[in-house]
């Protein structure tokens, strides 16, 4: 039986505002990173929301284009307080590094590297690794629930990091074949999440064993409305810097191609990133290519989206094209146009799409071929951690040129502590940090 719900209390709104404004800040690691914590913090501590509903919900985000995470906040703030809910968890996920980005960007172009802000950074990222090695881990144990999962994981994870693979092409073919498997094996098939077992021993204020919540019911008129406000609110903003300062001004350009963007990026952040990076440097000339990857260092080491290097690529134009504006102007508006234009689409593709996933929640045929997805999911959340764990470990040229003893020991020290200890995030992110700027100090 599913333990009594009257002994998990719905959070209040004000509860909920605190969690989201909290994840703000320490949502480090990219994707992965963030996947592990909302899971930490939403399905294993607070119990908000079960395991099924939670992987259900980040199967439909990662069929969306733009930031998975970012989406699937808005979905889990959307289902425990309906719109107002959506937005506030979407907002200030993306709010703290928005201002960080803004802050650091302009420090990048007057000052150059400042010393402990990068020692802060060395001693988070093999932080990170341990957090996103950890999410592999833990939500493996609970996606991969048969032999024909562990080959979907482990074929998305060849397929991402040995060939290069569209991240498009391994969630369709995880799909399809989640689609076959049920069609064909439909007695042992145990492609299905939402099984009675699994939903018996879950807990939470949203669960499979409960109807969806009221405000989760779907119609045209609401479609309808939720489109023409969402395409407003938009657009609005970019046509009206259209009208101000003319179409082939920097921040026209910016605000027009990241709503391309956002329409286009298929396959989360990095797919995204490699699309962006090739039109801001090579067509646009926004800045170039050292830059890039300095904007990507900032991204991945600051909480929040990893998207958010789109808001310093966003800067950069419009700082070194400022098209007669004064230089800080043109790069604040272009920063903010920016942000407006990738994330607003987000909350777009959440109200639209999430009432009829939720109603879609019970079709064998569907949670078949989502339930192939999540296990393509930790596939890729593997491919994520060993890329980083190279990265961070051997971060001259690989393993051939030596190890960083001093991420090892950071790395081992908090996937023990958050294994066997049950460490909270925070401490060991400023930990971490601290750790950092200690060795950076003392070496």
């Amino acid at each position: 039986m599913v333990p009594d719900e009257k002994n998990i209390a719905h959070p209040t709104f004000a509860k909920a505002l605190r969690f989201w404004f909290k994840l703000g800040f320490i949502s480090f690691g990219g994707t992965a990173g963030h996947i592990a914590i909302m899971h930490t913090e939403l399905v294993e501590k607070k119990k908000w929301i079960s395991e099924t509903r939670f992987l259900h919900a980040l199967n439909y985000c990662m069929l969306l284009p733009g930031p998975e995470a970012t989406e699937l906040a808005i979905y889990i703030g959307w289902l425990l307080h309906k719109t107002l809910g959506g937005i506030v968890a979407g907002v200030l996920f993306i709010l703290p590094s928005a201002c960080m980005i803004w802050v650091l960007s302009y420090v990048y172009l007057m000052f150059g590297h400042v010393a402990w802000i990068n020692s802060i950074f060395y001693g988070l990222k093999p932080a990170v690794l341990a957090i996103v090695a950890f999410a592999a881990i833990r939500i493996g144990k609970r996606a991969l629930k048969n032999g024909l999962m562990w080959v979907v994981a482990g074929l998305a994870f060849v397929a991402l990091y040995f060939f290069k693979a569209p991240f498009t092409t391994i969630i369709a073919g995880a799909a399809v074949i989640g689609l076959l498997g049920q069609k064909l094996r439909p007695a042992k098939s145990s492609l299905e999440m939402a099984n009675d077992d699994l939903a018996e021993k879950e807990a939470g204020v949203i669960n499979d064993a409960v109807d969806s919540p009221a405000h989760t019911k779907s119609s045209w008129r609401r479609t309808v409305r939720v489109l023409a406000v969402g395409l407003v609110l938009w657009w609005v903003p970019v046509l009206a810097c259209v009208n101000w300062l003319g179409w082939n001004h920097t921040l026209s350009r910016e605000g027009i191609f990241f709503s391309k963007a956002a329409m286009v990026t298929f396959g989360g952040s990095y797919a995204a990133l490699q699309y962006v990076s090739q039109q801001g440097v090579q067509h646009f000339h926004w800045l170039d290519a050292g830059q890039m990857v300095d904007g990507l260092g900032l991204a991945e080491t600051t909480p929040g989206p990893l998207m958010i290097v789109l808001q310093f690529v966003g800067f950069l134009g419009g700082w070194q094209h400022p098209g007669g504006l004064p230089r800080l102007l043109a790069a604040t508006v272009a920063s903010a146009i920016t942000v407006w234009a990738t994330f607003v689409p987000c909350f777009l593709w959440i109200f639209l799409g999430a009432p009829y996933i939720e109603q879609l929640r019970g079709n064998v045929k569907l949670t078949a071929a989502l339930s192939s997805v999540t296990a393509a999911v930790v596939g890729v959340v593997l491919n994520l951690a060993v890329w980083f764990g190279v990265n961070v470990l051997f971060p001259e040229a690989g393993p051939a040129h030596g190890v960083n003893w001093f991420a090892v020991t950071i790395s081992v020290i908090a996937f023990v502590g958050m294994f066997r200890w049950k460490w909270d995030i925070i401490p060991v992110i400023l930990g971490a940090g601290v750790a950092g700027i200690l060795y950076r100090m003392a070496f």
